[in-house]
């Protein structure tokens, strides 16, 4: 006859004690949930900074501050922007790695900085991946193509013509090694297999004077930062380098349909980060909250005048389009060699 185990009877104390545990165990897995919400419903309960690469009175700087003013009256806190210009962006950078991953000091960055300076600067090890989360987008700026007002070329078509005609003799400028704009005469080489000299300057200024002069031949622009010398009329601009014609110069032709290589997109996002590890719940607060504020029609009008295209990505698609442009720019920069060490 089998022998069945003995049945253990549980006093009434040693219950009340089982069931004391399971709800300490219950509430303490209920905990774990909790501070990250009420973080977030709490956050921000203090003053917000919000460091940029950029210099003041700058295109970026410009929207950041209507940003921040805006953040201010949503969140109840002061929202304060810090300008650390220079260094292409390390001087920046570097400040603020040293920063708590809690929300409270945000980063602004433009896509160059994140996608071109790992491939420009290799001894740094800079590794944007490894010390921020993407958290929110500003705008983003398309390229334009300009020559001096005096210039005999109507068309892209004409660039490359002269270009073919002329093997590394057409000059375009540029606003330093690895800008924008350097990049971008590197892409319409590559895709229209050209040779053309690059000249680069240090400032803005400087490089449309040597445009509206014809020192050089050609430059990518954007309408914020050439909109002196194009209303003054020393400038013109023959094709817009995007998919489609931008609102602000309905009449300017893309790269494509002035004969050029349809491929050829040259714009450049700026955005928001957090230091690696900022919680989720916070980050996608900060991401909805700015989200709303460039989408305000006073806001976007305010952007429409630098020809800043207001765009509203998840932090996901962030990380996604910093991921595209960076195999785009490792590319072009290790086929022409270019280095800033």
């Amino acid at each position: 006859m089998p022998i069945r185990p003995a049945r253990r009877t549980q006093t009434p104390s040693a219950r009340r004690d089982f069931l004391v545990r399971l709800a300490v165990a219950a509430a303490l897995s209920g905990a774990a949930v909790l501070p990250a919400a009420q973080a977030a419903d709490a956050y921000p309960s203090r003053p917000v900074t919000l460091v940029t690469s950029f210099s003041v009175g700058s295109g970026p700087d410009t929207v950041l501050r209507l940003v921040a003013d805006r953040l201010g009256k949503a969140w109840g806190q002061r929202v304060v922007v810090e300008n650390r210009p220079g260094g292409a962006g390390f001087i920046a950078i570097d400040a603020f790695k040293r920063s708590a991953p809690d929300g409270y000091s945000l980063l602004q960055l433009d896509s160059e900085q994140l996608a071109a300076l790992p491939h420009l600067y290799k001894s740094r090890n800079y590794d944007p991946d490894k010390i921020f989360d993407p958290v929110a987008t500003l705008f983003i700026t398309p390229f334009l193509v300009s020559v001096s007002a005096q210039s005999p070329w109507k068309s892209v078509s004409d660039l490359v013509a002269a270009a073919k005609a002329k093997p590394g003799q057409v000059t375009y400028g540029s606003w330093g090694i690895g800008s924008p704009g350097h990049l971008g005469g590197i892409a319409l080489e590559s895709e229209a297999n050209l040779s053309m000299q690059h000249v680069p300057y240090k400032e803005v200024g400087q490089l449309y004077a040597a445009v509206s002069n014809q020192e050089v031949n050609w430059s990518m622009a954007t309408i914020a930062s050439s909109q002196g010398p194009y209303q003054a009329g020393k400038l013109r601009y023959i094709a817009v380098a995007a998919p489609k014609r931008i609102p602000q110069m309905p009449e300017v032709p893309t790269v494509a349909e002035s004969g050029g290589p349809a491929s050829l997109d040259v714009n450049s996002f700026v955005v928001l980060l957090a230091p690696k590890g900022i919680p989720p719940a916070i980050r996608d607060k900060i991401n909805a909250d700015v989200a709303k504020i460039v989408a305000d029609p006073e806001i976007k009008k305010r952007l429409d005048t630098f020809a800043f295209q207001t765009i509203s990505w998840s932090p996901e698609e962030i990380h996604r389009q910093v991921s595209a442009k960076s195999r785009t720019y490792q590319k072009l920069i290790q086929k022409a060699n270019v280095t800033l060490e």
